[in-house]
């Protein structure tokens, strides 16, 4: 479970968090070429297409910019009602992940659009290992306590189960 502060400090900051559960054994190490105590070569945003995660995208494509990374756009598709529609559904999920995308950062980033099927937080915790992803940025919906205690949400669980640190935002 997350602590109660960080809880707390996720749901009312103005701002995005970065929550790292457990940091790789090499991020301590300084990179003293580029400045940085640890290179972000690959960044996965997370895209439900809720005004959340739309709010967090920017930051993700600055952190992008920034370590001149490679970012992946992510959209899990939780059910497709038959698989003849399976093909229909990726096409217009990939078509809202490009929308997202503005044309300036389009031409001076690195990006890619990828839409899976499943539950969504075992799909972005496989996804970022077999990617090797260094940051994930997702938004945080707001939900009750009751509501997360029961069923959890895939921001927790991304953040106690995925294997790098994830920049949140409510």
């Amino acid at each position: 479970m997350l602590g109660s502060v960080t809880d707390r400090v996720m749901r009312s900051a103005t701002c995005p968090v970065l929550a790292v559960c457990c940091p790789p054994p090499d991020s301590m190490a300084a990179d003293i070429g580029q400045g940085h105590g640890h290179h972000l070569s690959r960044i996965l945003f997370c895209a439900d297409f809720s005004e959340n995660s739309e709010r967090v995208s920017d930051y993700a494509m600055s952190v992008t910019a920034e370590y001149d990374a490679e970012l992946t756009l992510l959209h899990v598709l939780e059910e497709v009602a038959s698989p003849a529609k399976t093909e229909e559904a990726i096409a217009t999920a990939t078509e809202q992940l490009n929308k997202l995308i503005p044309s300036e950062r389009r031409q001076t980033l690195k990006i890619r659009t990828v839409v899976r099927i499943g539950k969504p937080y075992r799909q972005i915790i496989q996804f970022a290992l077999e990617a090797q992803i260094d940051l994930v940025a997702m938004g945080v919906r707001g939900r009750g306590s009751l509501d997360l205690a029961v069923f959890g949400s895939t921001t927790y669980r991304v953040i106690q189960l995925g294997p790098c640190p994830v920049l949140v935002h409510v």
